[in-house]
């Protein structure tokens, strides 16, 4: 089978709106970049993973739901994380030079950093906030 044929490889997981499953999160996404042997990039992937986590709880999240983190391993080595939220709200380009005292507001300032690509998707409701990794 050639690489145009092949499906990529997917794994998703469900969060709730708590603080710990931005840790469970981080857990899950390890697991599966090891299971994958995709783990090169694997400190970057975490961080965006926690930070896009967080994002999605502390501004995505209504209550009573949650997230969904997803991971797709294509078959010429990009790496894709999504996080799927189900809250109103628009994410914005990253301030390039946040205030130096601003105890907020440098994580997406970090994925644009660490990620080879990342944007922003619609969802009904909600948004998908993504970043793609090169990995092989």
């Amino acid at each position: 089978m050639n690489a145009q044929t092949q499906h990529p490889h997917t794994r998703q997981a469900f969060y709730r709106r708590d603080r710990r499953s931005v840790r469970l999160a981080r857990k899950f996404a390890w697991q599966t970049l090891t299971d994958w042997a995709a783990a090169e990039r694997g400190d970057d992937v975490l961080l965006c993973v926690s930070e896009l986590a967080t994002n999605a709880l502390l501004h995505g999240v209504p209550a009573g739901r949650g997230f969904l983190l997803r991971l797709v391993l294509h078959a010429e080595g990009a790496l894709r994380v999504e996080v799927h939220d189900s809250g109103p709200g628009e994410v914005g380009c990253p301030d390039p030079t946040p205030d130096a005292d601003a105890e907020h507001g440098r994580g997406l300032l970090l994925v644009a950093a660490l990620a080879d690509k990342w944007g922003v998707g619609e969802r009904n409701p909600g948004k998908i906030v993504w970043c793609e990794f090169l990995v092989k």
